[in-house]
């Protein structure tokens, strides 16, 4: 599992640094945004998909599904012929990378024991710091040696000896089995009662439905930031375009859909379950929307390479990775870590603020990263851990897919409003400023919500 979900980390860092030359030899700047935006909204339908499919028949058979589809895509973007082709394998990889990501939850909580759970999801975090490390360098070489389509078709290759890894593992895993007359529980307080297979696949459909919308949804936020322009002339402030319309038309969507596809009472963080998928939405939308401009900051304010700006996130996957080892080697007080964490990214994203002005050291800006990824470090695994201890048998795929959508949909938000703030008032020290408060603002209210992840005795 730690070699799977460290090639799926490697692949996600190496799309980002080869995309550029991409994008020229297919002549597809046009479709630039859309290569990461439709991962994303793949990823949102396959985190539902797979959640359902984990708790009605295990998670085996979705698990093996998103390692085939993972691979699939890769094989399409290595080999695309045009742009168009590119992003269709870049839409299969998410929706592969979705179904195994929520898969391994399901497999976590089947085959190991709940004391055991926070070393397991520290240790997953960890798969991700040797890919921080030296991703983007081993995709430098391998673009500039032997072209970009061996990023793809090379992580390929490596991706079978992974896969069967996995299936040594699995023959000799103890696992409990799925639940299989899943239940629902209509009314707070009510008994659970028996749903019924049509019941059970008329949920599922409505669920998907619901699902393709906040995808959708997503995919034009984040398309829609990316097309905005500031008109040369007209007063700062002033967005022109059609970046403006996807932009709106994109949260209408979020705002009607996602409530629908989260537990009830997510967006306004009721106690327990809802907290604990909000505080991840939250903590992710908040440090990942601002590691998303803390380069170009550092570029185009302080003058750093962009090679020497990348730098400063590695620093962040260390301290991640050192918070991780520690909750996961003793029980810690749930809330207590929370509330540190989310104070942590909030800290480390001030920091970064800081760093716009001239007088403030550049290293300040290494610092806040190193406390960010400290923050996240503990934050992550603790949420791992409780969204299946609050889990009742058979719904810890559906929850760990609440996760996952929680992720990513709050993520596309604040990077989206971020990206729309310096298009419409351009890049400048105020502006920085403000997208860097925005985020350590958003951190701060996780400080909040960490207080009510555990339900009322």
């Amino acid at each position: 599992m730690v070699a799977l979900i460290s090639l799926a980390a490697f692949e996600y860092l190496a799309v980002a640094t080869a995309m550029p030359v991409v994008a020229d030899e297919l002549d597809g700047h046009a479709l630039y945004g859309l290569a990461f935006s439709g991962a994303l909204a793949a990823g949102v339908i396959a985190t539902v998909l797979g959640g359902w499919w984990g708790d009605l028949r295990g998670p085996v058979a979705p698990l093996w599904t998103g390692v085939a589809v993972f691979g699939t895509g890769l094989v399409v973007a290595g080999v695309a012929p045009t742009m168009d082709v590119f992003v269709a394998g870049r839409f299969v990889q998410g929706f592969g990378a979705g179904i195994l990501q929520v898969s391994m939850y399901v497999l976590v909580s089947r085959s190991y024991p709940a004391e055991l759970h926070p070393r397991v999801f520290s240790i997953f975090a960890t798969a991700w710091v040797v890919p921080s490390m030296v991703g983007p360098a081993i995709t430098g070489v391998v673009v500039e040696n032997a072209g970009w389509r061996w990023v793809f078709i090379g992580v390929t290759g490596i991706l079978l000896p992974a896969a069967l890894l996995l299936w040594r593992g699995l023959a000799s895993a103890p696992m409990t089995a799925p639940v299989t007359e899943p239940t629902v529980q209509p009314v707070s307080g009510a008994a659970p009662v028996l749903e019924r297979p049509s019941g059970l696949r008329s949920s599922i459909t409505r669920r998907l439905g619901w699902a393709l919308l906040v995808a959708a949804g997503a995919a034009l936020m984040q398309y829609g930031a990316s097309a905005l322009t500031r008109s040369e002339g007209t007063v700062p402030g002033t967005v022109s375009g059609a970046g403006f319309v996807l932009l709106a038309a994109g949260l209408a969507m979020l705002v009607a859909a996602l409530p629908r596809l989260l537990p009830p009472g997510t967006l306004r963080a009721a106690r327990g379950l809802p907290s604990v998928i909000s505080l991840r939405g939250i903590a992710a939308g908040a440090a990942i929307g601002g590691e998303a401009f803390l380069p170009l900051m550092l570029n185009e304010e302080r003058g750093l390479s962009l090679t020497m700006a990348g730098l400063t996130l590695t620093g962040g996957a260390l301290s991640w990775s050192f918070g991780s080892w520690v909750v996961g080697r003793r029980r810690f007080d749930r809330v207590l870590v929370l509330r540190l964490g989310s104070v942590l990214i909030a800290v480390g994203l001030a920091l970064m603020a800081l760093t716009v002005f001239a007088v403030v050291p550049v290293a300040t800006a290494f610092l806040g990263e190193i406390t960010l990824g400290l923050g996240m470090g503990i934050v992550y695994p603790t949420l791992s851990v409780l969204i299946l201890e609050l889990s009742p048998p058979g719904e810890e795929g559906k929850n760990s897919a609440s996760l996952g959508v929680a992720e990513s949909v709050y993520t596309v938000v604040a990077v989206a409003v971020a990206g729309a703030l310096l298009a419409a008032l351009g890049a400048s020290v105020v502006v920085y400023v403000l997208c860097f408060g925005l985020m350590a603002l958003m951190a701060a209210t996780g400080a909040l919500v960490s207080g009510r992840v555990l339900p009322r005795i």
